[in-house]
């Protein structure tokens, strides 16, 4: 188990035009008020192999800010972000993934990828939906320590996100693959079954849940 402090301070740092003045004057804001306001973004969590962190909240609450800065206290060599694979145009999803066929189906059928046409098309010709599995298919296949998905399922039907997550939580018990994860959906928690369920409010501190208790 290790431990991960999170701090990060932002200030509104704009220019006070007269359109932002106006907007001032209009819901009562003084301009100083404005400038000395600071967002702050303060958590520890404690993780062990094959959690899921899950972080939740409204949007704009600093989610993203949340996971952004536990993936920089993770060296680059033990994680991948979904956000950061690329599509290749010149080969078909199965032939994408550096693995015997067996593994290669199996990750792809994690990834909620199991129809054979899907399998056989070539990335760059998905829907953002089948895009957004592929390139979970391909995190998986990389086997990293650490996993990170902003906006988690957020494009997908609910009924697939459901799946994907049932089918995400097994692949981290038995690969002790830790996934930070970020959503503001919470219709998924069941079948996910977050280790940390991380919780960020618009306002007030940030919440941290532990399924079990940490010792």
């Amino acid at each position: 188990m290790a431990t991960y402090r999170i701090s990060r301070s932002f200030h509104w740092q704009g220019t006070i035009t007269d359109k932002v003045a106006s907007v001032c004057r209009m819901f009562g804001l003084m301009g100083d008020r404005l400038t000395e306001r600071r967002f702050n973004y303060n958590c520890q969590l404690e993780i062990s192999d094959g959690d899921i962190v899950y972080i939740t909240g409204p949007s704009g609450a600093g989610k993203s800010v949340l996971l952004g800065e536990l993936e920089r206290s993770i060296p680059a060599g033990d994680r991948v972000n979904l956000a950061r694979i690329r599509l290749p145009r010149d080969k078909t999803l199965v032939d994408c993934i550096g693995a015997d066929l067996v593994t290669s189906l199996r990750y792809l059928s994690t990834a909620g990828l199991n129809d054979c046409f899907c399998i056989l098309n070539q990335p760059t010709n998905l829907s953002a939906g089948q895009k957004y599995r592929f390139r979970l298919a391909m995190a998986l296949a990389a086997e990293k320590r650490f996993i990170f998905a902003d906006e988690f399922c957020s494009e997908l039907d609910r009924i697939t996100a459901a799946v994907i997550s049932h089918h995400l939580h097994k692949f981290a018990k038995r690969s002790g693959t830790v996934f930070i994860l970020a959503s503001s959906h919470q219709d998924i928690l069941l079948d996910l079954a977050p280790d940390v369920l991380v919780v960020n409010e618009l306002c007030g501190p940030v919440q941290v849940i532990y399924k079990q208790t940490r010792k």
